[in-house]
């Protein structure tokens, strides 16, 4: 493989301008034509019978069976899975728009992901040649629902500290299995079981189990706060009998796909929560609309048009930078070649993490100031927004809490660069030299290089931060996990700022830019707190004074008529009564 630009490896972006990236204005008939697909599926199939399934525990068991065959039969639990397994095999951005699309489908969503995701993808990656054709064609079908269970009551986030233990039998036909698993979705319903244990205590390793052995059962459902329509329960594993062909991958390299389907998850998630937040801007921009207080719709005030504007700007802002990403793996699937799609999306893993903090943290924004737009009635179980509320909250959990995706994006930077895959070290040094020298008044020749040098006082502010962070702790580091967050914090404004200026360039409009320039003011003004929250705890005295003048140097920008900006985005969401960007 021919090398490439710095800006397309994982990371590099920090380092150097990317020239392109994908977004939603790119898509070809064939994306477009599954996203119509999947929304369709999901509002005349799963929105008519999601009440029941919220309330009945039976209802939702018989509803999530039949409507997962459905959407095998329409080809939705397929386009991760080869074709000749009965699937479609179709690029990432795909599987990106189907979980948009069936996001709005709360509980259901989950179940859906689940199965096509984590539950499928090991088989799909690691499997033997016997086990994909065993299992895949279910599994793409839907006559067969996955579940994955990693987690355990003792080890969450800590995930090779399970204490769940694999035998081999006396015969050496077998893998003895005891151990239990919690939170698991799909665990009601579901025919097979992707399940993690320790060969001989040590070894972690993955294994197709299938419902119905003996020793398997199922704790009570647990009563959860919100995906109330989705099953979670135990898997308790009592001297379960695993042939060995059930092996999943090597044995003692189950952290591989561990870790690797959780990548492909964290982006995914990214992309269901952007479909999510822009329902709920469009719920709120319609009930705005018809509330009347004062005499007025509602949606005549400032303080709604505020909240509409910021929800619609952090909507547009996280879209283009889930799609750029999903653009990037595609990009290096198809220069690899299909046989390395686990190592192209590995590439990517610092980016998938930006894109699951980001889309979490934008859908419970966009939830929380719907149910306060709705006000008492957004409290209410028969409005929309009072289940989009519970729903969103489990997703700064799902496929690694935030703090860790947040501990991670900066320490897998620093890992790169230890290994010498990204030159993070001269640029810091270069950085440093750079900061010394007297700063002067920029011109910009065109229109957005004002906005480009912004962006880049961003990285260079996060490489600030690392770099002196890792010249004063080196590899103890990993435990300043306040300093790490907030250079994750930068970095992912860093990111999301610069996709949405990349999909503003491209697009032209003036709405697309009044998104752009606010989100980026707010990330500057944000990336200025964060900085003075932590210099101080890295150096004092004048060292402290010299990095401080130089955050404000990096974060500084000409004034922003944010309020001017917000009317212009709320007119336009109130006019589309939703997300205005088609």
């Amino acid at each position: 493989m021919a090398d490439k630009p710095l800006w397309k490896k994982g990371g590099g972006w920090l380092l150097e301008k990317p020239e392109q990236a994908l977004s939603p204005e790119d898509f070809d008939e064939t994306v477009r034509m599954i996203a119509e697909t999947t929304r369709t599926f999901a509002e005349r199939e799963v929105l008519p019978v999601l009440d029941e399934m919220e309330h009945d525990k039976e209802k939702m068991y018989e509803h999530s069976v039949r409507l997962m065959r459905k959407a095998g039969e329409q080809g939705l639990l397929g386009p991760d899975v080869p074709e000749e397994y009965g699937g479609l095999d179709l690029p990432k951005v795909v599987t990106s728009v189907v979980a948009e699309n069936i996001a709005l489908t709360g509980g259901f969503s989950v179940t859906f992901s689940a199965h096509t995701g984590i539950g499928t993808l090991p088989i799909v990656y690691f499997g033997t040649p016997e086990q994909k054709a065993k299992y895949l064609p279910k599994l793409a079908s839907g006559e067969w629902i996955s579940a994955y269970c990693l987690t355990e009551p003792g080890s969450g986030s800590d995930a090779l500290a399970a204490k769940t233990t694999a035998t081999l039998s006396e015969d050496g036909q077998h893998y003895i299995l005891n151990g239990t698993k919690q939170f698991i979705t799909n665990a009601g319903f579901a025919d097979v079981f992707i399940v993690f244990a320790k060969i001989d205590g040590e070894k972690f390793t993955g294994f197709i189990v299938e419902k119905g052995t003996p020793g398997l059962s199922l704790g009570p459902e647990e009563h959860k706060m919100g995906i109330r329509s989705s099953s979670t329960r135990q898997v308790i594993l009592e001297d379960v009998k695993v042939p060995v062909e059930n092996v999943l991958g090597e044995i003692g390299k189950g952290h591989k796909i561990a870790f690797n389907v959780l990548n492909i998850g964290r982006y995914k998630l990214g992309a269901a929560a952007v479909g999510a937040a822009k329902e709920v801007l469009k719920e709120s921009a319609r009930y705005a609309l018809q509330r009347q207080q004062f005499n007025l719709p509602i949606a005549k005030f400032g303080a709604i048009k505020q909240k509409l504007a910021r929800m619609a700007a952090l909507i547009y802002a996280a879209e283009a930078a889930t799609y750029r990403t999903v653009g990037l793996i595609d990009d290096e699937i198809e220069a690899r070649g299909k046989d390395q799609i686990v190592d192209a999306i590995e590439e990517y893993a610092i980016e998938a993490s930006i894109i699951k903090v980001l889309g979490s943290e934008v859908l419970d924004y966009a939830v929380d100031e719907g149910v306060q737009i709705h006000g008492g009635y957004g409290y209410i179980e028969e409005y929309m927004v009072e289940r989009a509320y519970r729903d969103s909250r489990i997703n700064r959990i799902f496929e690694g809490t935030n703090e860790i995706n947040r501990l991670l994006i900066p320490g897998m930077l620093l890992r790169r660069a230890l290994k010498g895959e990204l030159p993070l070290v001269e640029a810091a040094m270069k950085l440093q030299e750079e900061l010394l020298e007297p700063s002067f008044g920029e011109e910009y020749e065109n229109e957005w290089d004002r906005e480009w040098a912004y962006v880049t006082g961003l990285k260079k502010l996060a490489l600030m931060i690392a770099g002196i962070a890792s010249q004063k702790f080196g590899e103890k580091i990993v435990k300043e996990q306040e300093v790490l967050m907030a250079t994750a914090d930068v970095l992912i404004d860093a990111y999301t700022a610069e996709s949405a200026l990349l999909r503003t360039q491209k697009r032209g409009g003036e709405l697309e830019a009044a998104m752009t320039r606010y989100y980026l003011a707010r990330a500057q003004d944000k990336a200025a707190q964060l900085a003075q929250a932590v210099l101080p705890y890295l150096e004092e005295g004048d060292d402290l004074r010299v990095l401080m003048a130089a955050a404000r140097r990096l974060t500084k920008h000409e004034p922003v008529n944010q309020v001017a900006l917000e009317r212009r985005i709320a007119g336009a969401v109130l006019e589309a009564e939703g997300y205005p960007i088609k």
